[in-house]
């Protein structure tokens, strides 16, 4: 499989069979094979080698499968960007990576101009779209001048090398640096777990800048499925796709989820297509599950993973209720520790830090110092808290940097969150530790309701007091309209703790 060029295999065996669909444009394998050549071509002709970073900040396109596949074909490695980001946080990406040539879609140029002034050393940039900017160049006029002739360092090696970086919840984004690529042998792997195929009708409707989204989407292009892409997210979209194509499969965060399953209650569609519907990027809310098995059935899959780390742990639709907040037990070739502040793995039943090593793991691109402090004698952490039954089944507790310390007890917010999502007029919630002059901290609850819905601090504070224990429930909470979360669906606490922390000079 090492030397297995999927897209120009495809090409010959299924020429004329839908790669990638967005609205009413289709590219056939044949088609979207001579594209990636011209792609790779055009990439050439600026200069650029094998072994050079693009980066790319646009919403899910067809010119993005085109770049995407034409790179992969002579070694260069896409970094794709968080199309969230403004003008000193693109510029700092395209600095640390390095990348040669940016390239923006038509929605996302200004954003990306708005950096330029920042970005150190010479860069070429790219406009998809009709308006390119003085000093620009056009992606289409590139295109319609390359060669479709597959270029002759061609590599066509699998999966290849990638650089995405990670949300940066907890300071700058990091590059999750992998220069190798993916072992195929895992790749194989998880299309076994997930029993992915051929006849697949795969939905891409996340941020394609999500290692998870655009992974899935690159398993199905390597099987020969078909890809049906959505630009940006949008529940009723989504479901009518799913409909219109027969979507087989698709990959969501909870918060796109809860999207879904709210829009098919207001609207019902055929989702009947539907076999596989892949959670993960964030712990998903045991209320939501039952609610979603009861609008889609059981077809929902939940893993444990990270972009530095890959998939770790899945949960079956089997399991999806019979183990409520479980992530799943862990994938084949996975050696996992749970680790107590001590250095020494816990007993089964209490929560320590997740530890894992295999061969999936990244590095950190230029921070042999983040990596340094990630990383413990080969096993790699990001910083989530879990604990595992004896039925050898995870489950993510929090992430040791949310954990809240009152009166010297530790405390995990996502304990408390999915209470309160349970609560039929939450819509989200965040669980943070406040400064508390008697206990350190306190655990207060920032809650979004659902529109048109009621509901008392007091109310929900009773609601969690009968179901946790004293010291866990909120001893305040506060009503927003919408709780900042990234596209990937992660809450950004750090936001949420700034004002509660500001005059107390420091963070926790």
């Amino acid at each position: 499989m090492t030397d297995f060029d999927f897209l120009a295999t495809h090409a010959e065996s299924l020429p004329n069979k839908p790669a990638a669909v967005l609205g009413e444009r289709t590219l056939d394998f044949a088609s979207l094979n001579r594209a990636a050549n011209r792609a790779a071509n055009v990439f050439k002709s600026l200069g650029c080698e094998a072994g050079d970073r693009i980066a790319i900040m646009s919403f899910n396109s067809l010119e993005g499968a085109e770049i995407t596949n034409g790179l992969r074909r002579v070694g260069m490695i896409v970094v794709p960007v968080n199309y969230r980001l403004r003008g000193p946080e693109i510029a700092y990406v395209l600095n640390d990576s390095g990348a040669r040539v940016v390239v923006a879609g038509p929605d996302h140029v200004d954003a990306v101009a708005s950096a330029i002034p920042e970005v150190r050393g010479d860069r070429r940039f790219i406009a998809i779209g009709e308006r390119v900017p003085d000093g620009w160049l056009s992606y289409s006029a590139l295109m319609e001048g390359a060669s479709e002739t597959p270029p002759t360092d061609a590599v066509g090696d699998g999966l290849a090398p990638s650089m995405i970086y990670t949300s940066g919840t907890t300071g700058h984004p990091k590059g999750a640096w992998r220069p190798n690529g993916v072992n195929m042998a895992n790749v194989m792997q998880v299309i076994s777990i997930f029993d992915l195929n051929q006849s697949d009708v795969h939905l891409m409707c996340g941020p394609g800048y999500h290692s998870g989204v655009s992974f899935f989407s690159a398993l199905h292009q390597l099987l020969g499925a078909t890809v049906v892409i959505q630009p940006k997210f949008e529940a009723d979209d989504a479901l009518d796709l799913i409909a219109r194509h027969g979507v087989t499969t698709s990959f969501v965060a909870p918060t796109l989820l809860q999207r879904l399953v709210d829009a098919q209650q207001q609207k019902p569609r055929d989702v009947s297509s539907l076999r596989a519907l892949i959670i993960g990027a964030a712990p998903c809310p045991y209320a939501l599950k039952t609610q979603a098995v009861a609008v889609f059935g059981q077809v929902l899959w939940e893993f444990y993973g990270a972009t530095e780390t890959g998939i770790n742990t899945v949960l079956t639709p089997e399991d999806q209720l019979r183990k409520p907040g479980s992530c799943g037990t862990a994938v084949p070739g996975q050696e996992i520790r749970l680790v107590g502040t001590d250095g020494e793995e816990v007993a089964v039943g209490e929560p320590g830090e997740f530890m894992v090593r295999n061969s999936w793991l990244a590095e950190y691109y230029n921070r042999p110092d983040a990596t340094g402090k990630s990383l413990h004698d080969g096993f790699f952490s990001v910083g989530d808290v879990a604990y595992k039954d004896a039925e050898g089944y995870y489950y993510i507790c929090d992430r040791r940097i949310d954990m809240i310390i009152s009166g010297g007890v530790n405390i995990y917010p996502a304990e408390v969150e999915a209470v309160l999502h349970a609560h039929p007029s939450v819509m989200d919630a965040a669980v943070i530790g406040v400064p508390d002059e008697q206990w350190g901290e306190s655990v207060k609850a920032v809650v979004q309701l659902r529109p048109g819905a009621k509901a008392t601090e007091d109310e929900l504070i009773a609601f969690c007091a009968e179901r946790l224990a004293s010291y866990k429930k909120p001893r305040s909470i506060d009503f927003v309209e919408l709780l900042p979360r990234d596209a990937a669906g992660k809450l950004l606490k750090r936001d949420i703790r700034v004002p509660y922390w500001a005059a107390t000079g420091r963070r926790i």
